[in-house]
């Protein structure tokens, strides 16, 4: 069965039509930012986010089992997970797989040029096309939040692994994570578009129909983004699905205070005026500050507090017969 095509580029009727219909604005919204999204989210594939993924996923769940055989990621985007995971050696061989043609495209052109073994499908999480026991692990980043039956998505992530495999998902909004950081990039995108209306800061404002679409995008992706989690609520419903050795872990808090002013601040100025010196000086601000959500205030703080919520479990090994 041949994928579908992306469509970069949806009507005024298919957008008016995708605010009563999640997947449908999942797909538009992500195809017309495949091109784009990882400039947009400074996603790269090299040591930085190689480090990033490998501490993500060994935070939650550990070194043991590595390299895994075959893993599938769910809800790929651009294989930002899943090919720094392939890179960072805790996977051989890899799937991505997309509602959005336009990102499994462009995941696959991402591997392709990392020469990784990776093959991808356009897929719906709640009915994953593959066979039962297909894969050693499943992954995902930034994606159960935006699957309208999160129960079922689980479901078909154990139904597609091997007994004995494991899941881990990672970068899921926690529900009091998710209002500060909201209220943070709206007070901060406010400022910056009208500062820089003034004279002197002309130049360090977008054109408007770069903010216009920017506002179009923001108004779709608040259609796409669907849940918060509460991470005991979490644990609960993949336990609820079938998994065992739940565990979910929780991480940035200061890193997601200034992690999203400087996110939109970056988003509401011409990209020209974002020089390496800038770019390096947050990035090694989210780095230091990172250290200290782990290091410090996990050992103080409420998980429920933190930004991110990790999850990981394992698929039940089959009944031996007697």
């Amino acid at each position: 069965m041949t994928d579908p095509a992306p469509n970069p580029h949806a009507s005024a009727e298919q957008v008016r039509a995708a605010f009563d219909d999640p997947k449908l604005a999942n797909i538009l919204y992500h195809d017309w930012e495949a091109g784009t999204y990882d400039e947009k989210w400074s996603i790269s594939y090299d040591e930085r986010c190689i480090s990033y993924a490998t501490d993500v996923f060994n935070a939650v769940a550990g070194e043991q089992g590595q390299p895994y055989p075959r893993a599938m990621e769910l809800g790929s985007g651009t294989g930002f997970f899943l090919l720094n995971l392939m890179q960072g050696g805790v996977i051989k061989k890899g799937s991505v797989t997309d509602l959005s043609p336009g990102m499994v495209q462009v995941a696959l052109r991402n591997a392709e040029k990392l020469g990784l073994d990776v093959d991808g499908r356009v897929a719906d999480a709640e009915r994953i096309p593959y066979e039962d026991d297909t894969f050693d692990l499943v992954v995902g980043h930034a994606v159960l939040h935006h699957i309208p039956d999160v129960p079922a998505a689980l479901r078909e992530v154990l139904r597609v692994l091997k007994p004995g495999g494991r899941f881990v998902f990672a970068g899921e909004p926690t529900k009091i994570g998710d209002f500060y950081a909201r209220k943070l990039g709206q007070l901060t995108w406010w400022l910056t578009t009208n500062v820089t209306r003034l004279g002197p800061l002309r130049s360090w404002r977008r054109p408007q129909a770069e903010l216009d679409s920017s506002s179009r995008a923001a108004a779709l992706e608040a259609v796409v983004d669907l849940h918060t989690f509460d991470p005991s609520d979490l644990e609960r419903k993949a336990i609820s699905a079938g998994a065992i050795d739940v565990r979910a872990v929780t991480d940035e808090f200061s890193a997601a205070l200034a992690g999203w002013p400087i996110r939109t601040f970056e988003a509401a100025v011409p990209p020209e005026k974002l020089t390496l010196r800038w770019r390096l000086f947050a990035y090694h601000l989210w780095l230091r500050l990172s250290a200290v959500d782990r290091k410090v205030l996990a050992k103080i703080l409420p998980r429920e507090l933190f930004y991110n919520v990790m999850i990981t479990g394992i698929k039940p090994a089959a009944p031996t017969e007697l």
